[in-house]
């Protein structure tokens, strides 16, 4: 029976960061600014960032802005500040894209 939950542990850890249920269909991008990974998930107007990796502490204000920056340049819209939450973990925002 332990070797069930230690396989289930290795198939969960090899699928990698998985949007929300909403984000679902999202599109994927994978992204390295100053030496930490991030992937962004965008569907319509709905944002998601997730890090990946660990961050010591003192260094979540500075990675929840980097998370922040980083939606207008992955995905070419404004990000609606009314509309972030989160940490620097996992962030969810709203954007507003010009007319493409």
């Amino acid at each position: 029976m332990k070797w069930i939950a230690t396989l289930l542990v290795l198939l969960l850890a090899a699928c990698g960061p998985q949007p929300t249920p909403l984000m679902f269909g999202a599109t994927k991008t994978e992204v390295t600014r100053n030496g930490r990974e991030y992937v962004v998930f965008q569907k319509g107007e709905a944002v998601e960032v997730i890090r990946l990796g660990y961050a010591r502490p003192g260094q979540h204000q500075g990675i929840r802005k980097a998370m922040v920056d980083l939606i207008p340049e992955v995905t070419g819209c404004w990000v609606d500040d009314r509309f972030i939450q989160g940490d620097s973990g996992e962030m969810r925002a709203k954007v507003r894209c010009p007319d493409r």
